[in-house]
This record gives structure tokens, sequence and C-alpha cells, in this order.
């Protein structure tokens, strides 16, 4: 497994490569190149910050960089804090600083006009400065589309789930690819949607997921940064599906898969640029063709016949074949919110600018306030 995923990584950075850019700023020698990051949570959380954190030690060893030459603040909450955690980035020499919270967005974009010589790579969001300033996200809707077969195909309430943070086009898009795969293998399964208003709040993630137990699902997603819906589903004797990273361990009895990041795909790759003198303020949206995303080992939670499906449409995705906001195949008829509203017409398909804006609802999406 780890030849394999090696193997895509190299593969993606090389395709990466072969993209022209123009410098913008000077080469960095590598033994001297500082590098900060600011993680909303701790790496423990064996959730988002934990995938984000496997990401930079995978950079690290890579390019053969020092302990003293990585800078990490984590546990940082969206506000000064942010502004603070950057400024001591900067003061210990950061000549890049990578901040994973859609939080940090405004402070990002601050700070970067501050010190146009530090170059700021946010992790979602949508600001940049065209400078010294990007954003960095991925096609996790694909993922998150292939998890959502594996819980259509689990659920024997026919009601599923999905403990979301915030009401943003991140979270809803995602909430929609799940509820895409969900539909493909089972048109009569239910999404009921539960908003914590929070990125990171263990108890909120809980008491979310427990209400959305309480009323009858038997299978619980999420777009949360821990692993405690996952503990509620385990604490339930149902299901559940992961995100970030596996979170098989934290609920054996439940866990059936999970949407993933390899975050060490771009980082290691905006870290090189770094290096070679040749960042440009492009944003990043890679996907499973690049290695940025996948979805966990499926768990022996899953039933039968699961594996195959979701290599079905895995081999499809990955040869451009079908991409989730895809009306063909099975949602040949066209797919609509659940208001009634046709959004993707029949032979249509969404890319980037749409999927990065979707603020509408799968018609099998309830949202319970």
């Amino acid at each position: 497994m780890k030849k394999l995923l090696a193997l895509v990584l190299v593969l993606a950075l090389c395709a990466l490569a072969a993209v022209p850019a123009l410098a913008g700023f000077a080469p960095v020698p590598q033994d001297e190149i500082k590098i900060g990051f600011i993680y909303i949570g701790d790496p423990s959380d064996k959730g988002y910050t934990y995938a984000h954190h496997q990401g930079t030690v995978y950079m690290q060893e890579e390019l053969g960089l020092r302990d003293d030459q990585i800078i990490i603040k984590s546990n940082v909450y969206d506000g000064d804090a942010c502004r603070t955690a950057i400024l001591e980035c900067i003061e210990q020499g950061a000549h890049i600083i990578f901040a994973n919270s859609f939080g940090y967005m405004d402070y990002m974009e601050e700070m970067a006009e501050e010190y146009p010589n530090v170059i700021f790579s946010h992790c979602s969001g949508y600001k940049s400065n065209d400078v010294n300033f990007n954003n960095y996200f991925g096609r996790i809707y694909q993922s998150r589309f292939l998890t959502g077969l594996a819980a259509g195909l689990r659920t024997e309430s026919n009601k599923i789930g999905f403990v979301a943070a915030h009401p943003i086009p991140e979270v809803i898009g995602g909430a929609n690819a799940f509820a895409l795969g969900v539909m493909a293998v089972n048109p009569e399964a239910t999404v009921t949607l539960k908003y914590t208003n929070t990125w990171y709040d263990p108890t909120v993630e809980r008491q979310a997921a427990e209400a959305l137990l309480d009323a009858g699902c038997d299978v619980i997603a999420q777009h949360q940064d821990t692993s405690m819906p996952q503990k509620a589903a385990e604490d339930r004797f149902v299901w559940s599906v992961g995100y970030n990273a596996d979170m098989t361990e934290e609920a054996p009895d439940a866990h059936l898969t999970a949407p993933i990041w390899f975050w060490g795909v771009y980082v290691k790759y905006a870290v090189e640029q770094v290096i070679e003198g040749t960042w440009t303020p492009e944003n990043s949206f890679m996907g499973m063709a690049e290695g940025l995303v996948g979805i966990s080992p499926l768990s022996k939670n899953v039933v039968d016949g699961t594996a195959e499906i979701i290599e079905e449409y895995r081999a499809m995705i990955m040869s451009g074949e079908f991409d989730v906001f895809d009306a063909n195949g099975v949602f040949a008829d066209g797919i609509f919110d659940n208001e009634g509203n046709p959004q993707i017409a029949p032979g249509a398909r969404y890319d980037v600018p749409e999927i990065t804006s979707i603020m509408w609802y799968l018609n099998s999406i309830t949202v319970d306030n």
C-alpha cells in the first residue's frame, strides 16, 4: 500500500511539474527554507488536522528537511489567534505559510498584503491576490460520492444522517455528492443534514450525531474535524462514514470507509516550487487523478458487493467518463434540488466553477435546523 501511494504521489507530482509557471519569487536554498503551518486543531484529532499533519510529515521526509525548518501552530481558532500565529511564523523566518481552516481566509488575505515577501497558501476558501496569496483544495466530492455508495448499500432504515459544519458551498457540495452516491444504489434512501456551525467541537459534533440517531438514522456521515460522530454511531451499534482520514480505529464496529486527503501531494509540490523559485499564486483544485483525494480501505462492516460497485464508479471517474455532478447514466433524467427545481440538465455536467459555488440541496436531502 505504501509503495502504491508513493507511486501515485510521484506520478501526480511529475504531471504537475510539467505545468509551466512564471517565476515570481527568488529561489530559496533547500537547507534554508522555513515553512509555517497553522492548524485549527491538533493532529491527535485523528481527523482533519491529523490528515494535514500527515501531509506535512510526508513533505518534510521527502525533501529531507530538518525539524527546525518546520514551524507548526496547533489549536489556532478562527479569529485574532490566526493573526498572531501568522506573525509568529513570520518572526521565525517562514518563507511560505500554509493555513488549514476556512475561517483563516480573511486574516491570510490581510497579512499577505502586509507582508508581500512571504507566500500565503490557504486551504479551502475562495480568496487569492494574484501576488503572494493563493488557495488550494480538491475534488473531495469524488471521494464523497464513492463513500455514499457504501452508505446507500448498508442502510436498513433508509435514513442516513450527515453532521455538517457550516452551510457553505464546500460543505453543501460535499453533502450533495455523498447523497448522489447513496441515490445511485438506493433511490429510496434519504439524507438528513444537521449543522453544528463549527468546524471543530468534539462535544457539539457528537451531540448532532446523537440527534440524528434519535431520529432513526442508521448510518452517520460527516463534514467535521473529529471522529466524534463515528464514536456516537459505534455506541449505538449502527454504521458510519468518516472524513479526512481512516477512522476505523475510532469506531471499528461502525465505520464503513471515509473520504480521505493526501495533502502531501500539494504541500510538497508547493514547497518544491518555493525552493526552485517557480512558485506562482495559482489556485489548486486537484482530485483523484492527481492522488490528492481517495477513500480509506473498506472495513469489515460493508455489505457484500460494495467493493465491486465502488471500483466500477472509481474507474469511470478516473477515466473522465463520469464525475459525480453529471446528469448521465443513472442520473440521465437530470439532477434536481429538494424544492423540485432542475439543477443539472440531462447530459450536462458541473465543473469547478459550479461545484465550488453550490448552494442548493439534492432532492433526497432534508436539512434539520
